[in-house]
């Protein structure tokens, strides 16, 4: 069968308070829409001649829909179609974090081979709750950009296009990601909720959900990451710059944090960049490395759990919460390895690589 290839674009992320109160800017829907045209040539040019796409009330479909028609129109002299047919997955649209859930899950039921996702660290985590063993191609479009790397989102198509049609083997398309998850095992109720973040999970004093994203650090007490990067933004950047745990490296990181920044005995303070634009002075207490497997009860006895910067869940004294760190937990296209591969073995050209000889 002709390969398809999902598309999940959330036509809100990085539109939360810390846009207001960083000095960064949003993606308005028309420059979604272009970075979509942009996947969608790059993966005709592969020769996937389908896409099914999330339905959403943005916008987004729209303008892209213009492009298509301009395109045809300026091609249909010469015969030319530059872009696969968009089809939408049938489904209602709520505007939340639902219809990325949903639509996912329909995504991996029509068997597309990969999924391209524009959206920040929430986004990807949605898409990867539903993916199954489907891979994940990420495109950076919200707040916190930790997990998707940042590149052109031409190349990822490029790359997601030679995977689907075959053209690079397994061990180089893909690699591996972790997670962590998050058990609240609730005291009152009897009742176990359970969540995962792909990049950190940051315990907060304050109780209420309210502005679900973090940026106030004084409410900061623990922190555990997935990998620990200092080139990236968010609470995974407090953890790189005190001892960098790669993304292909087994297990995590823990951190510990004090009430404030300041300095005094047995405190280290950093400045970390906690969004865009934003550096903030953190007072760390400890950290230590989070095997993958291993259980870990936190100290924090009551407040609020962020995921991958945002807060989802509240507990307090009588519940009960661990957090486990899980090697191997799902796919991405390893866009870095595809193109090199593509390039050592010429895919684009259609001359294949000449064998050495013999001497």
């Amino acid at each position: 069968m002709a390969p398809v290839v999902g598309i999940v674009a959330n036509p809100v992320s990085a539109r939360d308070i810390r846009r207001v109160v960083a000095n960064a800017t949003s993606l308005q829907i028309a420059d979604r829409a272009n970075i979509l045209l942009r996947v969608l040539a790059a993966l005709h040019a592969c020769g996937v001649r389908d896409v099914l796409m999330m339905p959403e009330n943005g916008g987004i479909r729209a303008h892209v829909e213009r492009g298509l028609m301009r395109a045809r129109g300026n091609g249909a002299s010469r015969g030319e179609d530059i872009y696969p047919a968009l089809h939408t997955v049938s489904m209602p649209v709520t505007g939340t974090v639902a219809d990325t859930h949903r639509a996912t899950a329909e995504m991996r039921r029509a068997g597309v081979s990969a999924l391209v996702v524009l959206g920040g660290d929430g986004t990807h985590r949605a898409v990867a709750a539903e993916c199954g063993t489907v891979p994940i191609a990420g495109i950076s479009t919200g707040t916190n950009n930790a997990f998707p790397e940042h590149r052109e989102p031409t190349i990822t198509g490029l790359a997601t296009g030679l995977v689907v049609t075959g053209r690079v083997p397994p061990h180089i398309a893909f690699a591996a990601n972790k997670r962590i998850d998050v058990s609240l095992a609730g005291g009152a109720t009897g009742t176990t909720v359970t969540e995962m973040a792909l990049v950190d999970v940051a315990l907060v004093t304050e109780r209420y959900i309210g502005a679900r994203a973090l940026w106030r650090t004084e409410n900061f007490r623990e922190l555990y990451v997935t990998f620990a990067d200092p080139e990236v933004i968010g609470m995974s950047a407090i953890a790189g710059l005190l001892e960098p745990v790669g993304r292909d490296e087994s297990g995590g990181l823990m951190v510990r944090l004090s009430p404030d920044g300041t300095s005094r005995k047995g405190i280290t303070t950093l400045n970390a960049p906690i969004a865009p634009g934003m550096m903030a002075r953190v007072g760390v207490t400890d950290w230590r490395r989070m095997p993958a497997g291993v259980a870990f009860v936190p100290e924090v006895t009551a407040g609020s759990v962020a995921l991958d910067g945002e807060r989802e869940l509240s507990f307090t004294e009588r519940d009960r919460l661990s957090l486990t760190l899980r090697d191997d937990a799902f796919r991405t296209v390893n866009v870095a390895a595809v193109m090199r591969h593509a390039g050592q073995n010429r895919l684009l050209t259609g001359t294949p690589v000449p064998v050495a000889a013999d001497f």
